[in-house]
């Protein structure tokens, strides 16, 4: 066990002051040693898997009840290494399917491995934005065009997903935010309030690629709120964010674009004061130097975790014990969360067999 093997960040907010009070009672020695007993106490949690596909995106949800959503699919090729460690992630929920697939975007590192990941395991539904748009660029017509011979064969239902629809996955509560370009034309209950870090968002050209497309969700479970935006651009987010919040409070961000520059402008990260961020870059795609910075300057930010290590952005890297994957070789090694309906979630590393919990 390491020293951040029980990590536990208590934040105070007066309509939580029981919560406030149990995870003060969390840092007291003998409630560490008990820890493990009161997690049991939870009937019913919320399993989602950071899957490590080298710079891509694959993050796999599953309920209690066992349904699973899967956000995008990794790369194409290298043997069927990134469908491997899906269907890796999935046996170790207890699942011999996959419910449903939501790609965010065409481009072959979110859609490219949808035709080795129908050969490992069975899927349900896949869920899109729908037509390609960006029709220039040959390796996304390539992963577009091997996503369509897939629905083709007719054994998968589809849905092309569009701003205010709910997703029907049981037991969670995805609202689609952007789809297509487009976005969510009204404010969140409670949210909708002017956004002060718009004036501090650069404003940039319009971008003409499929991640300005991106199929983004805000994830409900209980009382906590998930948000991916996929690979969002920094346009795009201002104009969704300013000038006013439509989100308002998000407690785990899925960091958009892997944490590249083109995306994670303050007028999204800023706004939206998220507990934990986590970001599924590469060694050498994603974590740039500038992004880094701006991810960890969030204000009331508990923590940054990396799926590796950073080469561009260096000693503004996460601590290690918050990454998954070192300098050096990939390892393959994946982030763990796993999360209650009271808002509570703990981040589980198992390169260093140790966790962070988080709470209200």
């Amino acid at each position: 066990m390491t020293v951040l093997s029980r990590v536990v960040v208590c934040r105070f907010r007066a309509s939580r002051l029981p919560a406030f009070v149990a995870c003060l009672a969390l840092l007291s020695g003998a409630a560490l040693r008990a820890q493990h007993v009161a997690v049991q106490h939870f009937t019913a949690d919320l399993k989602i898997f950071f899957i490590d596909v080298e710079g891509g995106q694959s993050t796999l949800f599953v309920t209690p009840d066992h349904h699973s959503l899967l956000i995008d699919t990794g790369w194409p090729d290298n043997q069927g290494r990134d469908a491997d460690r899906i269907v890796a992630a999935a046996h170790r929920a207890g699942l011999d399917r996959i419910d449903f697939v939501l790609l965010t975007h065409y481009h072959v590192d979110h859609t490219g491995g949808v035709p080795q990941l129908v050969d490992r395991i069975p899927v349900g539904t896949f869920i899109d934005h729908g037509p390609l748009r960006e029709t220039g660029d040959q390796p996304t017509v390539d992963a577009y065009s091997g996503y369509q011979k897939v629905l083709a064969t007719g054994k998968y239902q589809h849905i092309i997903a569009k701003p205010g629809d709910v997703l029907p996955i049981p037991g969670l509560h995805p609202l689609v935010l952007t789809a297509d370009g487009n976005f969510l034309d009204h404010a969140l209950p409670g949210a909708g309030q002017p956004n002060p870090y718009c004036k501090e968002s650069q404003v940039r050209p319009a971008d003409q690629t499929e991640n300005a497309r991106s199929l983004g969700v805000l994830i409900t479970w209980g009382e906590l709120r998930i948000l991916d935006l996929g690979d969002l651009t920094w346009d795009k987010e201002m104009a969704f964010m300013c000038p006013n919040n439509p989100l308002g409070h998000i407690d785990l961000l899925i960091v958009s674009h892997h944490g590249w520059y083109q995306s994670s402008s303050p007028a999204l990260v800023d706004a939206i004061t998220p507990r934990v961020a986590i970001m599924d870059n590469g060694a050498t795609k994603g974590g740039s130097k500038p992004t880094v910075e701006t991810l960890r300057k969030i204000p009331g930010l508990d923590a940054l975790w990396q799926l590796h290590y950073s080469e561009e952005a260096g000693p503004d890297n996460a601590p290690e014990p918050f990454i998954a994957n070192l300098h050096g070789p990939d390892t393959g090694f994946g982030l763990d969360v796993t999360a209650w309906k009271t808002g509570s979630f703990r981040v589980d590393n198992p390169r260093t067999r140790s966790s962070a919990s988080y709470v209200p």
